[in-house]
């Protein structure tokens, strides 16, 4: 099954809080999650409105809704919650692609939006329902958990007192809560949105990168590069220069400059090419059969240069989707991540980070 935004709607307008001139775009939109590689967390934080609202729109995260979590009652109201000492807390249910949202990258932005060393409070609502809290199922998730809340108490001299618990519990709230700042645009929630833009995923521009006329990669180009981008051979294994390059930083398009692969996204593979899990963007590459040397595989290519760069296989890491973008060395360029800036890459900054 594939799950994916009903409608493919690239965006919503509308308030998220006082002031607000509109719910940012959701960069989910149009994207296609597979059921089987979903994995899940419940985080509240307070109104689940906003937090919603927040998590929908960080990439990767292909499902969210709200509900009651690890109270003591069974299928509980809105008005048990708040009024009957229930012991739930407003909680967002998250399902997530860990090929494009890592676990530790996810529960960073989620506490760039709560205050995690108050107890029983966030924003103006105050009550036990508004209690910070990450509840997990999968018991290998613990250990990431903690870990990351170790990193976030170096940013606070209170202790944090955010919940760490198995998931007890969790009952869908009502169907007016579901999605709510859509359906009202000036409804109120203390979760600041306006920081999604700095979680954005970089999208790439093709108009910004022109391919050379074929003089011209005659002059710039090495033999193997040319041979490579423009003739579709394949270089040796194990003896080119990214099969086991480990230095953070961006892969590039060696004709173009396009940028086409993350040092993030990068695996060891026993191949002796490059190995990685997805491209920056899904639309840098394209793909197309190819039936030489006896074989039907699939070719990838970049975008803006039509550079060959390697083929597409299904035998990449499962907790990473399964893919393995398996590349030639010829065809890529390498940025370190202290020359990003400087060479024009600086909205990669965050992801290499």
């Amino acid at each position: 099954m594939v799950k994916g935004r009903k409608g493919c709607a690239p965006g919503t307008s509308g308030r998220s809080r006082p002031g607000a001139a509109g719910l940012p775009e959701n960069p989910n939109a149009c994207v296609h999650y597979e059921e089987e590689n979903l994995k899940d967390i419940w985080l509240a934080g307070g109104c689940f409105w906003g937090v919603q609202a927040y998590m929908a729109r960080i990439y990767g995260v292909a499902e969210v809704t709200v509900g009651y979590a690890n109270g003591t009652t069974e299928n509980p109201s809105y008005e048990d919650v708040c009024h009957r000492g229930t012991g739930h807390a407003e909680t967002a249910h998250v399902r997530y692609d860990p090929a494009r949202m890592d676990l530790p990258a996810l529960l960073e932005a989620y506490f760039d939006i709560i205050n995690p060393t108050l107890k029983n409070r966030q924003g103006n609502d105050v009550g036990s329902q508004y209690r910070t809290g990450i509840y997990y199922r999968d018991t290998e998730d613990l250990e990431i958990i903690r870990e990351v809340v170790a990193q976030q108490q170096e940013k606070y001299e209170k202790p944090i007192v955010t919940e760490v618990l198995p998931l007890s519990a969790y009952y869908l709230a009502e169907e007016y809560h579901q999605d709510y700042l859509e359906k009202n645009p000036g409804g109120y929630c203390h979760v600041d949105l306006s920081s999604l833009e700095n979680r954005r995923p970089p999208r790439v521009d093709p108009d910004q990168y022109e391919k050379p006329d074929d003089a011209a990669l005659r002059k710039t180009l090495t033999e193997i590069q040319y041979g490579v981008t423009q003739n579709d051979e394949t270089e040796r294994p194990f003896t080119n220069e990214y099969w086991d390059h480990t230095e953070r930083g961006l892969y590039v398009d060696v004709v173009t400059g396009e940028p086409l692969f993350s040092s993030r996204d990068k695996f060891s593979c026993s191949c002796g090419w490059p190995s990685f899990t997805r491209s920056v963007d899904p639309d840098v590459v394209t793909y197309r059969l190819d039936d030489t040397a006896g074989m039907k595989r699939t070719e990838v290519r970049s975008r803006a240069g039509d550079s060959h760069l390697g083929h597409l296989f299904d035998d990449g890491p499962p907790e990473a989707g399964g893919l393995r973008f398996c590349i030639n060395s010829a065809s890529l360029r390498f940025v370190a991540v202290r020359d990003l800036e400087a060479e024009g890459y600086g909205a990669f900054l965050p992801l290499e980070k």
